[in-house]
């Protein structure tokens, strides 16, 4: 990923093994939107460790195209038909979810589903800020706040009045993410990563009783926000819902802090960093517990079990897009090593266990 001058954030070369068929797909676009004018410049984001993600310029349009990766994929994973039709129905009620323009699942188009919604120009905070922004300790606080602000915004939509409850299963989701994503782990297991039963185990014992439920994000990262180039502690544009449903915002907030990598961690969690949370200024794991909980208006006596759940969950992810590496289904160098932070972010759910014991 590149930036241009003002920081907005760009795409670059699509990578080896991820074309796209452009002819066909052009062909395919221009029959649908027949207001489409030139050829058609494709060009990818490399944060899609998930699902591929392009971005498609016509002399009148700006878009990016969502699509599943290729190989063996994890059931009801990278479903682009259920992420378009979350985003168009949250749209109205969440100001920052991209415009959605088209879904299809021919499958003879570009060879998968693929789904196409407006570009949102901006900045994306990813590993660093881009070198041309720099912020004050004040912003980056202020940008640390609007960012949680944002997902709080997410967990108090009133579901039911907008009708959005149809977005999710409801009731027991806890228990049903615990179970899946154990499941998960055990079908995508490789020889080089732990069994962790004992981990899988103290989950299935340690479910909370009580859960909340409401409209969840599932993946809210930095790097999956878009902030204004005019103002950079404003956010403008959520993205990646992939994962998003109804469920318990409690657990959201725990799989967004596997991500929260800060300044005073050990050296393994600052190379694995990928979100500017290190930077003076932003919050503590435990100050983003307790700025959401006061929002909130919720009391956490322990939030170890979140906390273990969100760092287990992320090692399932990493262990998927693994796999495929493992098995030559992708050829991206930037997963080689995901065994490695499987095995680490194992340690520190038996670590966090120990501590909350």
């Amino acid at each position: 990923m590149t930036a241009d001058a003002k920081g907005v954030d760009q795409a670059r070369a699509v990578r080896k093994g991820e074309e796209l068929p452009v002819a066909k797909l052009q062909a395919y676009l221009k029959q649908h939107f027949p207001e489409l004018e030139g050829d058609v410049e494709v060009t990818q984001y490399s944060g899609g460790a998930s699902n591929w993600t392009y971005r498609l310029q016509f002399a009148n349009a700006d878009w990016i195209l969502r699509r599943p990766p290729a190989g063996t994929k994890a059931k009801s994973a990278h479903d682009m038909g259920r992420e378009y039709r979350l985003q168009k129905a949250l749209a109205p009620v969440y100001p920052y979810v991209p415009k959605m323009l088209h879904y299809t699942d021919d499958a003879s188009i570009i060879g998968d589903e693929f789904y196409l919604m407006e570009r949102i120009a901006g900045i994306i905070p990813r590993q660093s800020m881009p070198r041309e922004l720099t912020l004050t300790t004040k912003q980056t606080r202020q940008l640390c706040e609007h960012a949680l602000d944002s997902l709080i915004a997410l967990h108090s939509i009133d579901i039911e009045q907008h009708h959005l409850t149809e977005l999710g299963k409801g009731k027991g989701y806890t228990e049903r993410q615990v179970l899946g994503w154990n499941k998960r782990y055990r079908q995508a297991k490789t020889w080089n990563v732990p069994k962790s039963e004992g981990v899988m185990r103290w989950l299935e014992q340690h479910m909370p009783e009580h859960e909340r439920l409401c409209m969840t994000h599932n993946d809210f990262r930095f790097d999956n926000l878009v902030l204004d180039v005019n103002d950079p502690t404003r956010i403008i544009g959520v993205l990646d819902w992939e994962l998003a449903t109804i469920g318990n915002p409690l657990m959201d907030l725990g799989n967004s802090l596997a991500y929260w990598i800060q300044a005073d961690d050990d050296a393994i969690a600052r190379s694995t960093r990928r979100q500017p949370t290190h930077l003076p200024g932003m919050m503590t794991r435990q100050e983003v517990i307790n700025y959401y909980c006061q929002k909130m208006d919720v009391e956490v006596k322990d939030f170890t079990f979140y906390e273990v759940f969100g760092l287990f969950r992320l090692s399932v992810i990493a262990q998927q897009i693994y796999y495929r590496y493992h098995h030559k289904q992708t050829r991206n160098p930037a997963f080689k090593h995901f065994w490695f932070l499987v095995n680490y972010l194992h340690w520190r759910c038996r670590r966090c266990i120990k501590k909350g014991s």
